[in-house]
């Protein structure tokens, strides 16, 4: 996939997943299909990130990022039952997303500095 579409998906599906989840409240009968449909997006985008350098940290960041998908398509299924189970696995989910996002751009410029 190329990396611009694959961008592209991961933009769209992160704005659709916030937008969804903030409006689960008003919404609770079609907000569920959207999210699910962002959060598959999301993870598709996600398992079609690679890295090929040789940085071990960067690599288990990218697993890692992998994780944060399979935990969002996790919270869009528990979206659809009656409780509100899919909240706590949504703010995992954002966490490790926003750990690894910040540790990869941490690594790959201590790795560029040290060239």
């Amino acid at each position: 996939m190329k990396e611009s579409f694959n961008n592209f998906l991961y933009k769209i599906s992160s704005i659709a997943i916030l937008i969804s989840a903030a409006l689960y409240i008003l919404f609770p009968a079609i907000m569920p299909y959207i999210f699910a449909v962002a959060a598959a997006g999301y993870a598709i985008s996600k398992l079609n990130s690679r890295y090929l350098g040789t940085n071990l940290r960067i690599k288990r960041l990218f697993r890692m990022q992998k994780l944060s998908g399979f935990a969002m398509i996790a919270a869009s299924y528990l979206m659809f039952k009656p409780h509100n189970q899919w909240i706590p696995l949504l703010l995992i989910a954002a966490f490790i997303e926003l750990y690894s996002s910040y540790a990869i751009a941490h690594e790959e410029k201590k790795e560029n500095n040290e060239q």
